[in-house]
């Protein structure tokens, strides 16, 4: 019997010219690790570079995608100012050179916090289930999302909805994220892995050249505004990761309980 990781890892199955990238921690939600971060990374270079992929679809194993990132684990890398994803490989999130030209479909379902929303909007299409609770947590603890929720998040739903739901932190539900364009189609619960294997198969039955050139030429339409932002985003965050409210959303978290924050 195979011994799993307790540090989490992504399970990559080729399907023709689909890529499957199955996130697989769930007996923690699927919370990500730096171990996870670099194996996604590895996966979507491989998405990215290999002749006979065309399409990938991004899933999660378990009841949930994801309660976001393991912040034990990864309150060192980020007080290092370390990238998530290392520079030699394709970023998932898609915020820095080279950006990923070949099309993904992700699939949702159950929690779905920080940096799942973050992946889901970095993909080109989301299918979601109908039981999904989404939330954007970092107020909460003290930072900034840093990984493109700022910037798509207010790219897709404008700026007031996407300040409630960045502002608050609270949770918000499938239907609400579709509304916003979130997700673009929501399916019953055990469907969303299935439907996304299926409009990922009909994407990579056009023209892979012409599919990757629409992705590319839609992208010029949003300019450059948004690599600032990306770069200010993790700038920031090196800043308030410093702060006694970042310690206090780190020590409430662990204690499962409401921050009380003061400012400094």
């Amino acid at each position: 019997m195979t011994t799993r990781d307790p540090n989490g890892q992504i399970r990559l199955e080729q399907r023709g010219n689909l890529l499957l990238m199955v996130i697989d921690r769930p007996e923690k939600r699927n919370g990500f690790t730096p171990k996870m971060f670099y194996e996604l990374g590895e996966a979507y270079t491989r998405l990215e570079t290999s002749a006979d992929l065309f399409a990938g679809v991004l899933c999660a194993e378990g009841d949930h995608f994801s309660a976001g990132v393991d912040l034990p684990q990864m309150a060192e890398l980020r007080k290092k100012g370390q990238p998530f994803v290392p520079l030699n490989l394709v970023d998932p999130c898609n915020l820095r050179p080279p950006l990923r030209k070949k099309p993904v479909v992700c699939a949702m379902q159950g929690i779905c916090f920080t940096i799942a929303i973050e992946l889901m909007l970095a993909a080109d299409v989301a299918i979601a289930a109908d039981n999904c609770r989404f939330a954007q947590l970092e107020v909460k603890r003290g930072i900034i999302p840093s990984c493109g929720a700022t910037i798509r998040m207010t790219e897709r739903a404008g700026w007031g909805n996407a300040m409630k739901w960045l502002l608050t932190g609270d949770e918000f539900d499938s239907a609400e994220a579709y509304r916003l364009g979130f997700v673009q189609e929501i399916v019953p619960l055990g469907q969303q892995r299935e439907r996304a294997l299926e409009l990922a198969g009909r994407i990579a039955k056009q023209a892979p050249l012409a599919v990757q050139a629409t992705i590319e030429n839609a992208r010029m339409a949003l300019g450059q505004a948004w690599m600032v932002a990306a770069a200010d985003s993790s700038a920031r965050n090196n800043t308030l990761l410093m702060t006694e409210d970042a310690a206090e959303g780190r020590a409430s978290f662990a204690e499962k309980r409401e921050a009380v924050f003061v400012g400094r």
